[in-house]
C-alpha cells in the first residue's frame, strides 16, 4: 500500500492571516470556524485534503525545504501582478523574454512558492 497526502500544513506566526492570504490565492474560504486568535487555521482543498497554518514560536530563517508551485489559469504573468497585490513578494524572477520559466515569490511570513506557466501557455510553446 502507499499513502497519500492529508494536509499540507505551514508553520507560522499569525495562522488567521497567512491562511487568508492562502485562501485568496487559491479561493478557497477559511474553515467559518476559524478565530484571528486560533493557533491552527486551515481550509479544504479538493478532496477532502486540507491546507493548514499552525502557530509556532520561531521565525523562518532559512529557504523553504519544500515548497508549492501553482499553475494558474489565468496567464502566469498576470497571476504574478494579482497575488503580488494581495500581499505576497517577489524573490525571484526566472520569467525569461521568451516567455518561458516561472517566478518566486514570498507569502507574507517569507515562504517562498512558485507560480508557472498557465497550461494554455505551455501548449502555446510546446
Amino acid at each position: 500500500m502507499t499513502s497519500m497526502i492529508e494536509n499540507t500544513c505551514l508553520d507560522c506566526a499569525n495562522p488567521y492571516e497567512l491562511a487568508r492570504f492562502w485562501s485568496q490565492v487559491l479561493d478557497r474560504p477559511i474553515d467559518p470556524d476559524a478565530a484571528p486568535d486560533d493557533d491552527e487555521v486551515g481550509f479544504e482543498l479538493e478532496g477532502d485534503r486540507w491546507m493548514l497554518f499552525l502557530r509556532v514560536p520561531e521565525p523562518k530563517t532559512v529557504k523553504n525545504r519544500m515548497h508549492v508551485c501553482l499553475q494558474p489559469q489565468q496567464p502566469r504573468d498576470a497571476e504574478v501582478e494579482r497575488l503580488l497585490g494581495i500581499g505576497a513578494s517577489m524573490h525571484d524572477d526566472r520569467r525569461t523574454p521568451d516567455g518561458k520559466g516561472w517566478a518566486v515569490l514570498r507569502d507574507p511570513e517569507g515562504n517562498e512558492f512558485c507560480v508557472l506557466r498557465s497550461a494554455a501557455e505551455r501548449a502555446a510553446t510546446a
